[in-house]
């Protein structure tokens, strides 16, 4: 029978054990986790990630302060408030909201946020500790999708060794951290984008298949094999008829849920799969990132696949 793998109950646990970390850092240290979170622009897609972050922020005793800018602000602008927030020693995440409009360069606002507040995970830094991995992996942060992904996976497949995982799509933001997490899991990872060919006959190998490549059910049945399990990243607002008829829309991931469902062994739905988990493991980086800064150590450890048993006592199981 195909488990369905629920991403809202594991966040919830996350985010209680994140709430205890908060607390008993503002208990013994009289430090209070503080995210910053900058918004460039009108993307409602953006406001609305925003404004969920901001409310589970406040339930897990997380400070936040919102930046909302006009999406003419220049690069020059939107540079200067980074560094202010950098410089504020209050503050100990510091997101800014992707996309940003045309007129600003993404990598050179990502590389200006300090890498000790980079708690996306995106600086070069922490890509470069990432694909490193080991001890490197463990000073880094990881974005929080992947991270997330990740959880799912090995709540699911506990041990990953030696299985063949196929990464779909190659964005600096879920595709090549995936395939790092997956390889320091020692997974045979192959990575398909655009211009791979013979995509179906590659996915249909795999043991795990992790979609992030943003076109709406586009992974069918004939694209794997049985028994695989199904990590769905994708996010995508498709038209559907209402109940009474009318015009509506809904949300659909990469893989074609109904059509894939029997012949998995394990899959995420959307919604309700990876999307929770990424927030969940926001916040989870924010807090860690205030333990850092107060001198003390990861209040729940890492997620290297040496330590991932004792983490997973430590952070879910708990």
């Amino acid at each position: 029978m195909t488990k369905i793998i629920d991403g809202k109950e594991f966040a919830q646990k996350i985010r209680n054990q994140v709430k205890e970390d908060s607390d008993n850092l503002f208990k013994n240290k009289q430090v209070q986790p503080c995210l910053a979170v900058v918004l460039v622009g009108e993307n409602p897609a953006s406001k609305v990630y925003v404004g969920a972050k901001t409310k589970m922020a406040a339930e897990c005793n997380i400070k936040t302060k919102d930046f909302k800018m006009e999406d003419t602000t220049d690069q020059a602008t939107l540079l200067k408030v980074i560094e202010e927030l950098n410089n504020d020693s209050g503050v100990h995440g510091i997101l800014v909201q992707l996309p940003l409009p045309k007129q600003i360069d993404e990598r050179a606002v990502i590389d200006a946020i300090d890498v000790k507040k980079d708690v996306d995970g995106f600086h070069a830094i922490n890509a470069g500790r990432l694909s490193i991995g080991g001890e490197m992996l463990k000073q880094a942060f990881i974005p929080c999708t992947p991270l997330g992904s990740l959880l799912l996976l090995k709540d699911t497949v506990p041990n990953l060794s030696g299985m063949n995982a196929v990464v779909i799509g190659r964005s600096n933001i879920v595709g090549k951290p995936m395939s790092q997490l997956l390889i320091e899991e020692s997974c045979t990872v192959t990575i398909v984008h655009s211009r791979t060919k013979d995509i179906e006959a590659i996915c249909s190998k795999a043991d795990i298949i992790v979609a992030a490549v943003g076109r709406p059910e586009m992974i069918k049945s004939n694209w794997i094999k049985d028994d695989a399990v199904i990590i769905d990243v994708g996010i995508n607002r498709i038209p559907s008829k209402k109940p009474d008829g009318s015009e509506g829309t809904k949300l659909v991931g990469d893989v074609d849920y109904n059509d894939v469902f029997e012949k998995s062994s394990a899959i995420t739905p959307v919604p309700g799969g990876v999307g929770p988990m990424t927030i969940a493991c926001l916040l989870r980086n924010t807090v860690t990132s205030a333990y850092r800064h107060a001198g003390l150590g990861d209040p729940r450890g890492t997620v290297d696949s040496e330590s991932h048993d004792q983490y997973k006592d430590k952070y879910i199981n708990h």
